[in-house]
């Protein structure tokens, strides 16, 4: 009899499926016991079942074969709640199953349990809605576990479940991997299809999931790579993911560190610790360092103002008349959307947008690889509703009735300025922007690799203050596979926790 759910990787728990060690079954039951009797919050939704069913026959031969697995809730699944983690949508059933996750169930083996929790329609990094409550970082009770992807890294990290799915628009496989000690693979834009109900605008989200080791995302990529007709941004797929591992040539390539990227500020004790391990990976590998600033220009805001277009498609006539029912952040960047993104923003945005690529084009030139932080800095309190408190515009804008009113005059204003000049909103952006820090550093480090549509990987990166932080490493358009083997490399030499340690006093010091 299975008392606790299966603590090593994924690909290893189907190794025992297949040697007898283990059932599917047993493993079934002990992981829903587990999340019974688990306080991370991490789970939204359980399906038991239609996943003891589908244990009872599962085929172990499949690459996931019977592997319980979380579906992060943003992902549709046929029958189950589809609420996208916002109380708009409580009563919403899908009506269609994501093609990504019937790639994992169908051609994976995979066995869904049930929905993790993300945050509301996957627009924060932090772990926190009306509809769910706050998750937890098993690392720490308190912490956040970031997002979007947070239930889905707090039920791999905690030892629940050895595979959870999830999604990266601007870090949010990252940002929560980076937080929770996990591997977090984004790839190049396209290398896993969106569909159905694929948004063409503004073309930055990559699927994944969330790992406890390389070959499991490799193994990931196998499954669900490859083009979909649904989808036309997907990607073929040249396969053999995993077995490719290890065979690529790393010495002589070249790598520039640039921790800040993207001119964010790091907490103390974060850059020494990415120079440290960077340098550690450079030695492993046989690489060589290049003195090379990369300095691409912070988009953060912009991106976040133009991707909410997307927010409104999906509202529809919920928005403004249910507007209390969304988290006020969110609501307040949808006002401050509607005040100030126009075409001469959106040409702005554009330019911008240009002008990173370029950045980035030239410097890959240059480099194989850039390293820089996943976060700037570990884990922040569970509750925060944003990442940054430090002169934060949005805290202002909900602190009392009179700033909210204030608030509401000030983009009044913004729109019958913009009447008279247009070309307004863009000043307006770069001021409020650079007054405002919130607006600018979640997830700016992160970002630019979805802008830009290269592929990125947080790699545990050891601990700051007792949390883990993430080591991010860039790579070239497509070269997803010399990604894999960087920190399969990392792997090997520094072998990180599976599972968050149970005694959270270890290891108080950057380690």
């Amino acid at each position: 009899m299975t008392d606790t759910p299966w603590q090593g990787d994924a690909s290893s728990l189907v190794d025992a499926f297949r040697s007898g060690e283990r059932s599917p079954v047993e493993e079934l039951d002990a992981t829903l016991a587990a999340i019974e009797a688990s306080d991370l919050n991490c789970f939204s939704y359980l399906d038991a079942d239609a996943a003891r069913a589908k244990a009872k026959k599962a085929n172990v031969k499949k690459p996931f074969g019977g592997v319980p697995t979380g579906i992060k809730e943003l992902e549709p699944v046929k029958g189950w709640p589809f609420t996208e983690a916002s109380l708009v949508f409580k009563d919403r059933i899908a009506d269609r199953t994501a093609h990504a996750v019937e790639r994992l169930v169908d051609q994976g083996g995979a066995i869904p349990i049930g929905q993790t929790t993300a945050s509301e329609f996957g627009g924060l990094n932090v772990s926190i809605t009306k509809i769910n409550g706050v998750t937890h970082n098993p690392w720490q009770q308190g912490r956040t576990v970031g997002g979007s992807s947070g239930g889905s890294a707090a039920a791999v990290a905690g030892g629940l479940v050895s595979l959870a799915t999830g999604g990266d628009g601007g870090g949010s496989i990252r940002i929560p991997a980076g937080y929770t000690g996990l591997l977090g693979m984004k790839g190049t834009f396209g290398r896993i299809p969106r569909s159905p109900h694929a948004y063409m605008r503004p073309n930055t989200v990559v699927t994944g999931n969330l790992s406890r080791s390389v070959t499991d995302a490799a193994r990931y990529y196998d499954v669900c790579a490859g083009v979909h007709q649904w989808d036309p941004t997907s990607l073929p797929s040249p396969g053999k993911w995993e077995a490719s591992l290890g065979t690529h040539t790393l010495k002589g390539r070249k790598v520039a560190i640039v921790p800040d990227l993207g001119g964010v500020t790091l907490e103390p004790g974060v850059e020494e610790r990415i120079r440290d391990e960077a340098k550690a990976l450079i030695e492993d590998a046989g690489l060589v360092e290049v003195d090379l600033d990369v300095r691409p220009p912070n988009l953060a805001a912009t991106w976040m103002l133009g991707n909410l277009a997307t927010l409104l498609a999906d509202l529809g006539n919920a928005w403004p008349h249910q507007a209390g029912d969304l988290t006020e952040e969110l609501a307040i960047g949808l006002r401050l959307s509607e005040s100030l993104y126009n075409l001469h923003t959106a040409a702005a945005a554009e330019a911008k947008r240009i002008q990173a690529n370029e950045v980035m084009g030239s410097a890959f030139q240059e480099v194989d690889f850039i390293i820089a932080a996943t976060n700037p800095g570990p884990a922040f309190s569970a509750d925060a509703a944003m990442s940054s408190d430090a002169g934060s515009f949005v805290t202002w804008a909900k602190s009392s009735e009179i700033a909210s009113l204030a608030f509401r005059g000030v983009l009044l204003g913004a729109r019958l300025a913009t009447a008279v000049v247009p070309k307004l909103p863009p000043v307006l952006l770069d001021t409020v922007s650079g007054a405002f820090p919130d607006l600018i550093n979640m997830g700016a480090l992160t970002i630019i690799s979805n802008l830009y549509g290269n592929p990125a990987v947080s790699i545990p990166a050891g601990t700051v203050g007792g949390l883990p932080v993430g080591m991010q490493v860039l790579g070239r358009h497509h070269e997803d596979a010399l990604l894999f083997d960087v920190a399969l490399t990392v792997e090997r030499e520094r072998p990180w926790p599976l599972v968050a340690p149970q005694d959270t006093s270890v290891g108080a010091t950057a380690s």
